[in-house]
């Protein structure tokens, strides 16, 4: 309940505020973690961004208060958050499908955006398969990109990352550079893996690397260098699945882990690097997803 409560007093300061400023990390103190990840948390488990919730909530406000027949457009724009009544009308068309002087009609349609409350429910999902494991400090090498938290365009998607690296060869030479597989690691992963969350960047994004982990005959120079100290992990592993399937595999545990098992349990996601572990062969994969927590 404790989870449930700091989640849903996040959200409280997000609605007392849609008409002023809304500062991420005040939103993500209320929730007791990171601005980094309530925004990763919040987007698995509501699949849109926090950014676009609020724009949505702010729309659905506005085309209410729209429906009164003395208030201004441009007051409503600029009461939301809006500098012209150009930019609120684009954004508005965008979400409800009309002009804001449209929205004044009688019986014309128009999109809600509610309020979300967090809340536990009972699935019928089958369990999830997990362990908790503690490893010494390593180091990994790789290609990186910085994404955004917000979705905003001029950054690549993790996904993007990975096709654009198989595309230009940069994902075969890392994996001819990547040496042996050090004796911490099962020796039927694949070599090549992701981290993100490594160190920090700029507000409202974080970074995302392809990597391999460093042994003795790895070939380092050129790429990226990344210290991971000691850290206890939740490590949650999927089913076999064929290749084409593990975007919607690694989104579902991603959401799992965030929306059924860390509210359940005496612990929570700590501060620092988590990983996307890969294995499997030509036709099939398995994903091992390593979250660094904290008992409570």
């Amino acid at each position: 309940m404790d989870w449930l409560t700091k989640m849903n007093s996040a959200i409280d300061y997000i609605e007392v505020n849609l008409t002023g400023e809304i500062d991420f990390n005040i939103v993500a103190m209320k929730a007791c973690c990171s601005s980094y990840n309530f925004q990763r948390m919040f987007s698995f488990i509501t699949d849109i961004t926090l950014a676009e919730y609020i724009r949505r909530r702010r729309l659905t406000l506005a085309a209410i208060e729209l429906q009164n027949p003395d208030v201004k457009v441009i007051d409503v724009a600029i009461k939301y958050g809006y500098d012209t009544a150009t930019s609120f009308a684009r954004a508005f068309r965008l979400f409800h499908g009309l002009a804001p002087t449209t929205a004044k009609e009688q019986g014309v349609i128009l999109k809600a955006c509610p309020r979300i409350s967090f809340q536990i429910s009972i699935k019928g999902e089958k369990e999830m398969n997990y362990r908790i494991e503690t490893k010494e400090a390593f180091d990994v090498f790789g290609i990186e990109t910085v994404c955004s938290l917000k979705g905003e365009e001029g950054y690549l998607y993790p996904h993007q990352l990975w096709q654009q690296c198989q595309e230009n060869g940069e994902y075969e030479k890392l994996l001819t550079n990547s040496g042996d597989t050090p004796d911490f690691i099962s020796k039927d992963l694949c070599k090549i893996h992701a981290v993100e969350y490594y160190q920090k960047t700029k507000e409202d994004t974080f970074p995302y690397m392809l990597c391999a982990f460093i042994s003795k005959n790895s070939k380092t120079t050129g790429y990226k260098i990344v210290h991971i100290p000691a850290q206890t992990y939740a490590v949650f592993h999927s089913e076999k699945f064929k290749w084409n399937e593990m975007s919607k595999i690694l989104t579902d545990m991603q959401k799992r882990f965030y929306s059924e098992w860390l509210p359940t349990v005496n612990y929570e996601r700590a501060e620092g690097a988590n990983f996307e572990i890969y294995g499997g062969d030509e036709e099939n994969g398995y994903i091992e997803l390593w979250f660094p927590v904290v008992k409570k």
